[in-house]
């Protein structure tokens, strides 16, 4: 497996390929539905978002409260595919890593090809796991959300899978 940094640079992300497993260290948010579609609505109103998406990384994820000694607690993927009428805006607007679960729509394969970006996979069913992989939890936006709402999280050794690299290379179509 490849230990990676985050943000993950543009010639980084041009030679990684579909089904490559990967350690990803560095700084990812999460966002689900709720999220999305707020963000989406700033893009398509021109105002501010609360979180810069340039180069950045988003892990679909609503991490349950942290047990004791832990930063979060389970934090596994939840279906990337719900997401996917708002991440085309997002990916245009800088967004560059998606981390979730399963299939994505012909319009975000498109946009990940256009904006050179990336689709990553991280094991299902094990959100406990991945929860070890969490240095630290901070929410950033979107409290009223509750485990939706946008938290930073510090990563050491994340691991994922790439789902669909930027030349829209699919490991569902093989």
């Amino acid at each position: 497996m490849r230990r990676m940094a985050l943000p993950i640079e543009a010639y980084q992300i041009k030679e990684l390929k579909a089904g490559d497993e990967l350690f990803l260290s560095g700084v990812v948010y999460t966002a689900r539905d709720a999220a999305h579609k707020r963000m989406a609505g700033l893009v398509k109103d021109g105002k501010a978002l609360p979180i810069s998406l340039k180069k950045s990384a988003i892990y679909y994820t609503g991490p349950t409260p942290p047990p004791p000694g832990m930063a979060i607690g389970a934090c596994g993927p939840t279906t990337s595919l719900r997401m996917d009428k708002f991440t085309p805006a997002l990916i245009k607007k800088g967004l560059r890593v998606m981390i979730g679960k399963g299939r994505r729509s012909r319009e975000v394969r498109d946009a990940i090809r256009k904006y050179n970006a990336l689709y990553l996979i991280a094991p299902a069913g094990c959100g406990a796991l991945l929860a070890k992989s969490v240095v630290s939890a901070h929410l950033v936006a979107y409290n009223d959300l509750g485990p939706e709402a946008i938290y930073e999280l510090k990563v050491k050794d994340f691991p994922v899978v790439v789902g669909i690299d930027a030349c829209g290379r699919d490991i569902f179509s093989g």
